[in-house]
Parts: structure tokens; sequence; C-alpha cells
């Protein structure tokens, strides 16, 4: 960590330097794999912890609440980018990084810990509210932090390569707490993981972080930082530097509105709204979606360092326009595709297919009244099965009136595809996953080329924690209430219609990057 650490370090050969680096990626990219991976289980989650932290008489507004409550933790990755990336410019990348992992560790599994909405009330979601707020803050120092000690380290040359395999780790992240609710779901009864089953993944996080931050403890400080920390060259005050002065502060913007706002939006279109569209308005059973979209997670990651090699070769710029260019265009046909590739009426039932039951218990408020379930089962000739519950509550004066109303039964669907449907939908979701390869693959070397190292982690991590955490991570949230308001409307493309926020962010975007942003790689501020 002093001038001799950068002399060793240039004097190094170019083997030695790629072993150097593949040491420092490992280490840089296994803490931030884990802070994703922890910050993603929410979000995963998401069907299951709307029934655990929120009153349970609106599932429709309680998953609004924890989509909400997970697009919070997002709002505030910009502070904690502030915030951390200020103590990154003044005392150093690897100190800093370490404490956004414990922040982000011991909050995740805190979150496993909470008592649930019929235990503690409203005690609940505010308790994971202020958990999923300190993870936002840790992940605002944490990416920057990583990408910048990452790059550099890496030959300028060689940039967009090395920092590439950072950019996986967020969708590596998601990926495998994919993995871990699968496998939790597999060992456990559906009873059991209803039941206590669905902490186990918050739980986890907490051995990962212990191993993680052993690894990091014994990283040494990036060569560049070394060098002007022992020339007196860092910055006394970055937050002034980035944003106080004009010449930076323009960058800052560039950076905001011509790549990371529009990275953001395509980023969690293509992995969590994907998600999301499939559980919520597919009605498609959520275990098969989560080996649906790690599939297509799993085929679409190494894309991340196929681009960023590219772009050492043919510039940033081009790749991650073409990327929200095709995105803009084929986001449409692909979820109309995608929903219709469930075609119920077009399909035959089969011998027997159908199964019905019908079942009556006491309502749990209302001793004189009666909670009736119908309970439907059909299989297809295809292979495609759908459950279907209708509850109607039925007093003993008869059907119980709403607003002058019957009051309408609570349905609930779930849908199991056949294989051919199944792994077409894994194919939409694969070509998503290539946009987002394309636009988040070069993103970090784009980013640092910008800024000098004295305030590169600051300014860095704010447009990209502004771009990702307010325009991307409010997409669930916004997208779902559009979706919900264009139902409610009677449009005939009602499930299409959360898609306007995300085409049109990254169409504000693409505008902005092709006229303003220059195709240069170049390393001018090292």
């Amino acid at each position: 960590m002093s001038e001799n650490h950068h002399e060793n370090y240039e004097n190094m050969t170019e083997r030695q330097k790629n072993r150097t680096i593949w040491s420092v990626i490992t280490a840089s990219s296994l803490g931030t794999l884990i802070e994703w991976y922890d910050f993603y289980i929410f979000g995963s989650l998401a069907i299951v912890l709307a029934t655990k932290f929120f009153p349970a008489d609106n599932p429709t507004a309680a998953f609004l609440s924890t989509l909400a409550t997970f697009a919070a933790g997002f709002v505030v990755r910009p502070f904690g980018a502030l915030f951390f990336g200020r103590l990154g410019d003044i005392i150093g990348r690897k100190y800093t990084f370490l404490v956004t992992l414990l922040i982000m560790g011991f909050s995740t599994f805190l979150i496993g810990c909470i008592p649930g909405y019929e235990t503690i009330g409203f005690m609940a979601p505010v308790l994971v509210l202020i958990l999923r707020l300190l993870q936002g803050l840790a992940l605002g120092g944490e990416y920057g932090g990583a990408a910048t000690y990452v790059a550099e380290y890496a030959q300028p040359h060689r940039r967009g390569y090395w920092t590439s395999w950072i950019q996986t780790t967020a969708t590596a992240g998601l990926f495998i707490s994919l993995i871990v609710i699968l496998i939790t779901k597999n060992t456990l009864s559906a009873e059991e993981f209803d039941s206590w089953g669905w902490r186990v993944p918050f739980w986890i996080s907490i051995l990962m972080v212990g191993v993680s931050y052993f690894i990091r403890k014994n990283m040494k400080e990036s060569p560049l930082f070394a060098k002007a920390k022992s020339e007196g060259k860092t910055s006394k005050n970055p937050l002034k530097e980035s944003f106080g002065n004009k010449f930076n502060f323009k960058f800052v913007l560039l950076a905001l509105f011509g790549a990371a706002m529009g990275q953001g939006v395509i980023w969690y279109t293509g992995q969590f709204y994907a998600m999301s569209f499939l559980q919520k308005v597919m009605n498609i059973d959520s275990m098969q979606v989560d080996y649906l979209m790690a599939t297509a997670l799993l085929m679409g990651t190494p894309f991340f360092v196929f681009f960023g090699w590219l772009s050492d070769k043919i510039g940033r710029k081009a790749i991650m326009m073409a990327g929200m260019l095709v995105a803009i265009l084929a986001y449409r046909p692909i979820y109309d595709s995608m929903y219709k590739s469930v075609n119920i009426e077009a399909k035959t039932v089969a011998n027997n297919g159908i199964k019905e039951t019908r079942t009556a218990a006491i309502h749990k408020d209302i001793a004189s009244d009666s909670l009736i379930t119908f309970h439907k089962e059909t299989t297809f000739t295809d292979g495609t099965f759908i459950k279907k519950d209708s509850i109607v509550h039925w007093s003993a004066a008869g059907p119980v009136m709403k607003d002058g109303k019957v009051e309408e039964p609570k349905v609930t669907k779930s849908i199991t595809l056949s294989n051919d449907t199944r792994w077409y939908l894994v194919f939409l979701v694969f070509i998503q996953v290539i946009f987002v390869t394309m636009v988040y693959g070069p993103i970090a070397a784009f980013l640092v080329e910008m800024f000098p190292v004295r305030i590169r982690y600051t300014s860095m991590s704010l447009p990209y924690h502004i771009g990702n955490g307010v325009f991307g991570g409010l997409l669930p949230a916004v997208a779902t209430y559009l979706v919900t308001q264009g139902k409610d409307a009677g449009h005939p493309t009602w499930y299409l219609e959360g898609l306007w926020y995300p085409i049109g962010v990254a169409g504000v975007c693409l505008v902005i990057g092709l006229f303003y942003l220059k195709n240069k790689n170049n390393n001018i501020h090292d």
C-alpha cells in the first residue's frame, strides 16, 4: 500500500500481472457476488415475503408493498455511493469495501430473523425496510470499489475484458439466489418452506460473507491508488471535486443520462421484470419460473465477458448503444410472445383431465360465516397443468355483499408448463439477458475511464447507482403498477403496459448517448 507496491507491480512481467489480476478478480468478484446474492435474495422471494411481512387481506397491495420495499434498497444506493465513494477516494478501495461487505451480510441475515406480520404487526415491515435500506447503502459502496479496484490493476488495453468479470457477479448473484431457493424448496416440504424454510437463504449469507471477508482482508491496495497516495495526490474532498467542479460534473451527468440509466432499466427488465412477469402476469408455477430463469441466466452469463472483451477491440459506446436499441425494438414483441405462449384456448384437455373439489372452513374472524374454496385441476394433452382456487366468502344470510354487489371471489392460479413451452420461454428470457450483457459488460471500464484516479470511486459510483438504483430499481414496482392499471382499464394488451417504462428511459438514454458520448477507449485520466 505504498509507492513500492506500485513500482513492484509496474516491474512485473505480463504473465505475473495476469496472475496478480486473476487473484484480484477472484477476491473482488467473490465478495461482490455475495453482496448481490444478499441483495437479490429479497427480490427472488418477493412473492413469499409479501405474505409474511404485510397484511394478507389484499395480496396485490402486499406484493406491491414488497416490491416498493425492494425498490427502497435501490433508491438509497446513490447515498451509499456518495458516503462510501468519498471514503474510498480518501482512505482506499480495499478497506471501504470490507466495511460494505459486513454491513450487507449482517443486514441480510437479520431479515431472515424478523418475526412475521401476524406476530409483531407493523413492526415487521418497518424492520424489513430499515434493513433493506442498510443493504442499499452497502451495495452503493461495494460496486464502485470493486470495479475501480480491478480496473486499476488491469492493463489499459484489456480493461474491458478484466472488468467484465466483475459484471458477471450481479447476474451470478441472482443465479445463486435462485439455486439456493430451489435446493431449499426441494429439501423441505411445501409446508416447511412456507413456515420457516424461506428464511434459510437469508441465514446462509452469513457463512458466505465470513469466507469472503477473510479473503478480502489479505488484499493489497490498488497500485494506482497506492501511487497517488504516496505522492500526496489523493483528494481531500472528493465530493466537491466530483460535483462542485463543472468540468467533472458534466461527465457525471453524461455517465448517468447517456449510459447508466438505460443500462439500469435493461438489466432489471431482462432479469427481475421477466421473472415477475412470468410469476404474476402469466401465473406460472414459481418453482418452474426459478428453473427457467436460472437456465437462461447460466446460458447468458459468459456473454458479459465476451462483450467486455469486444469493447477493448471496437469501443464501449458502440456495443452499449446497440444493446439499448435492440432492446427498445424487441421488448414488446418478446413479451407478447411470452404471454401468448401459454395459449390455453388452443390446447386439448386430456381424458379425465379435469378434477374439481369443494371445501368449506369457518371464517377466522366471523364464526357464522364460511370460506368456500373451489379447487380445480386441469391437465392438457401437451403436458400443461393448471391449478385454480376460487375462494368465496359466504355468510349465514347468503352471499356477502360489498358496495352493493356480491363480493368477488379471490382467485389464484398456477400453471405448470409443457416441456416445449418451457424451453421456448427460456430462449426468450435468454435473448433479454443478451441485451443485458451488451449494455452491462463494457460499462465498468467505460465509467472508470471517464474519471481521474483521485475522484474515480466517488464519480463513477454515483451515476451508476442512480441509473441502476433509482431508474432500474423502481422498474419492478412501476411496471407492475402500469400492468395493473392497464388491466383494470380493460386495455387489450394490458400485459405489455409495464414495458413503456424501460422503453421510455432507455430511449432517452440512447439519444443522449449517441450524440454526446465519445467512442474512445483511453486511460488519459490514469
